[in-house]
């Protein structure tokens, strides 16, 4: 873990960032490389130059992948806990008929 009063220098879209906070350096450097991967996808698909307009479609894209990823984990831990339900009554039963 980083110390909290260190900068991390990461860059992103040809500019660079002083990064301080408490996440390791090398995981920053990761999130600074996809953030910037977004950005010159973006920017290629669309011929637009405007940084902040690339940045702002990129946030769009990441939040979209964020909220797809999340409503994928919400349903496979609601059928694991309908399994384990379901495996748990089983049980139960199975232990009353042994008793």
């Amino acid at each position: 873990m980083a110390n909290p009063q260190e900068a991390v220098r990461v860059e992103i879209f040809d500019q660079e960032y002083r990064v301080k906070g408490s996440l390791d350096p090398e995981y920053l450097e990761v999130l600074a490389k996809y953030v910037d991967g977004k950005m010159r996808s973006i920017a290629t698909r669309s011929h637009n130059v405007d940084s902040v307009r690339v940045a702002v479609l990129a946030a769009l894209n990441i939040a979209d992948e964020y909220h797809q990823m999340k409503s994928k984990y919400e349903t496979a831990a609601e059928q694991v806990e309908r399994k384990v339900g379901e495996c748990t009554e089983v049980l139960d039963q199975f232990l009353k008929r042994a008793v």
